[in-house]
C-alpha cells in the first residue's frame, strides 16, 4: 500500500530547533455552529459587537480568510472536519441525519481523533456530536440503563461529555462517557423565544408525550428530554468540562503526553438563550449576546491554558460548521450587521455565505510571525493531513482522501502552499468547485454554471460564465476527476460510498463510470 508520509520541511524543523519538541503540540479545536463570517469583529471592522477573545487569536495567530467548512450544513461539515473526506461520496447527499441514527462515521475509518489516538494523545469531545448515535431501545421503549453505541467513544475518543445532535432533534440530557446521568424520560416540545425570532427548549417538561399541559404554548412535536436539561446552560457546561478535562490532563501534556480535544458548541445556533448576563451587550440583540457569550466561553480556555502553564504549546483551532442562519436578513434590516462578512448568502447556500466561515489558528511555540492573514483556499479537510504532518503522522490511502496539509503556512508567511481544487456543497444539490481565486458553481436542474473570480467579486455578484468558455471548460474537467476518483489527493483511485447521484446534473451515468 502506498502512504502518504508526511514530512516536516526546513523551517518547521527550524522552528523546533529553537523552541524545543514542537512536533507534538496540544491540540483544540472549538467548533462553533452556523456562526458566520461576519460575526467576529477581526473579519468585520463593520459589526454591531465585539468578540475580543476571537480577534486575540487572530492577533495572536492567522486569520485564515478563505477557510472553508466542508458543507454548507452541520452532519456534513462535521464528518469532513473530522476524516477529511467530503461527505457527499458517503449515502448523505443532502440534509442532516437525526439525534438517532447509525454514525455516518465508520468504526473503521480514521478520524482526527484516531490520528491523535495512535500516536499516543489523550483525546477528548466535549459538545455537540451530530453524527448519528444507537440508544438503547425505541423511543417507545427505551433502556438508558444500557449504554449508547455508536457515537464518540467508538470514533477514537477516549472521553465525551456532550449532546448527540442539534437541540431541536430531541433525545436531550447531559450524556457522560455512554450514559446520561439523568436519563431523557420526559417530554417537550419547542417553546417560543420571548427574545428572538425563534424557540426555546426549557421546562416545564411532560411525562407523557403530546401537549398534555398547555396545547398553546408548545409549538412542535414531543423531544425525549431530561429532567435538569435547559438549552441555555449548553456553553457553560460544555466549558466547564473542557477546563476539567484539562486540568485532569495538564501534568501528562507536561511530561510529554500531549492532549487533542474537540470541543463543537451548539452557538449560535436557535435556539438564541444568551444568559442573563450577557443581556444588552453589543448592537445587535439576542444573536449579538449570543455570539458574545461564545466569545467569553473562548476566553474561558485560553485563561485555562495560561494558568495551567500550557498556553505555549497548545494550538487552538476556531471555526464554524457553516454560515450563518436565515435570520442573517432580520439583523442587517433591524441592527446593520452583516452576518455573512458581506458573503453571497448563508445557510444551506453554495454561496460564499454558506461555507467561507471564520478560521482562525493560535499556536505561540509553533506559529511564525503571528498577527498576519493567509488570503488562499484552506479548508475544514485539510485538518487530518495538516495534523498528521505537525505530529510525524503517516495517512493511509484509506484516510484524508480531500485533506492536504497547509502546515507549512504555520512555520512560514511565504509559504508556497497551491491547495488543489476545494469542492463546496449546497443543501440544494448544488455543488462548486474553487481553483485559487475561480469559483465555478456547477449547472443543476433549470439552473446554468455560474463562474466567479473570488478576488475581483468577493460578492458574487458578475457571472462570467458566457465570456470565460474556457476556464468552464477548465474546471468542469477538474471536478469531474475529483469526484470520480473518489479524492482529491494523489493516490489510487476510491469509491465513493454510492454509485452516480442525481445531483451530478452536468454529467452523465456512464460518463461518471469512465474510468481515466
Amino acid at each position: 500500500m502506498i502512504k502518504r508520509i508526511f514530512l516536516l520541511g526546513i523551517a518547521s524543523l527550524i522552528v523546533v530547533t529553537a523552541h524545543g519538541n514542537l512536533y507534538q503540540p496540544n491540540v483544540i479545536i472549538i467548533y462553533t455552529d452556523d456562526q458566520g463570517y461576519g460575526d467576529v469583529s477581526a473579519l468585520n471592522p463593520q459589526s454591531k459587537f465585539k468578540t475580543p477573545n476571537l480577534d486575540r487569536l487572530a492577533r495572536e495567530g492567522i486569520a485564515f480568510t478563505h477557510g472553508h467548512s466542508s458543507d454548507s450544513v452541520c452532519t456534513p461539515s462535521r464528518y469532513g472536519l473530522l476524516t477529511g473526506r467530503y461527505a457527499w461520496r458517503t449515502k448523505l447527499k443532502k440534509g442532516v441525519l437525526g439525534a438517532e441514527n447509525e454514525c455516518l462515521i465508520p468504526d473503521d475509518r480514521m478520524t482526527l481523533a484516531t490520528l491523535f489516538q495512535n500516536k499516543g494523545y489523550h483525546t477528548a469531545m466535549v459538545g455537540k456530536w451530530h453524527l448519528g448515535m444507537d440508544f438503547p431501545g425505541t423511543p417507545q421503549e427505551r433502556d438508558w440503563s444500557m449504554p449508547v453505541k455508536d457515537m464518540p467513544l467508538d470514533k477514537g475518543f477516549d472521553y465525551f461529555y456532550g449532546i448527540p445532535a442539534s437541540l431541536n432533534y430531541g433525545v436531550l440530557a447531559w450524556f457522560e462517557g455512554r450514559y446520561a446521568a439523568t436519563p431523557p424520560i420526559l417530554y417537550t416540545n419547542k417553546k417560543k423565544n420571548t427574545r428572538h425570532m425563534d424557540y426555546r427548549i426549557m421546562p416545564p417538561y411532560e411525562k407523557l408525550p403530546g401537549n398534555s399541559v398547555d396545547p398553546t404554548r408548545l409549538i412542535k412535536t414531543n423531544f425525549e428530554i431530561a429532567e435538569d436539561f435547559i438549552d441555555s446552560q449548553c456553553l457553560t457546561r460544555f466549558t466547564d468540562k473542557a477546563v476539567e478535562w484539562i486540568r485532569d490532563k495538564k501534568q501528562d501534556a507536561l511530561n510529554g503526553k500531549p492532549f487533542f480535544l474537540y470541543l463543537p458548541f451548539t452557538s449560535p445556533h436557535y435556539p438564541v438563550c444568551p444568559l442573563p448576563k450577557f443581556h444588552g451587550q453589543g448592537l445587535a440583540g439576542a444573536y449579538g449576546e449570543f455570539v458574545i457569550e461564545t466569545d467569553h466561553h473562548v476566553g474561558r480556555i485560553l485563561s485555562a491554558l495560561e494558568k495551567m502553564g500550557l498556553d505555549g504549546n497548545t494550538l487552538v483551532l476556531f471555526t464554524s460548521d457553516n454560515g450563518p442562519e436565515n435570520s442573517w436578513k432580520g439583523r442587517i434590516k433591524e441592527f446593520n450587521h452583516d452576518s455573512r462578512g458581506g458573503l453571497k448568502e448563508g445557510k444551506r447556500s453554495v454561496y460564499e455565505g454558506g461555507h467561507r466561515v471564520p478560521f482562525l489558528v493560535r499556536w505561540p511555540n509553533g506559529i511564525q510571525a503571528p498577527g498576519r492573514s493567509w488570503n488562499k483556499v484552506v479548508g475544514q479537510v485539510d485538518l487530518l493531513a495538516t495534523f498528521a504532518e505537525l505530529i510525524g503522522a503517516e495517512l493511509p490511502d484509506s484516510a484524508g482522501e480531500d485533506s492536504q496539509s497547509f502546515a507549512s503556512v504555520l512555520f512560514d508567511r511565504n509559504a508556497i502552499h497551491k491547495r488543489q481544487p476545494l469542492i463546496s456543497h449546497g443543501n440544494d444539490g448544488r455543488y462548486a468547485i474553487t481553483k485559487n481565486e475561480w469559483k465555478l458553481v456547477m449547472p443543476s436542474k433549470n439552473k446554468q454554471a455560474e463562474l466567479y473570480h473570488l478576488r475581483h467579486d468577493r460578492s458574487e455578484s458578475q457571472n462570467m460564465a458566457s465570456t470565460h468558455p474556457q476556464k468552464v471548460n477548465s474546471l468542469t474537467r477538474h471536478i469531474n476527476t475529483i469526484i470520480k476518483q473518489g479524492r482529491t489527493t494523489p493516490g489510487p483511485r476510491k469509491s465513493n460510498d454510492t454509485d452516480y447521484w442525481k445531483d451530478l446534473t452536468w454529467m452523465t451515468r456512464e460518463e461518471y463510470r469512465t474510468k481515466f
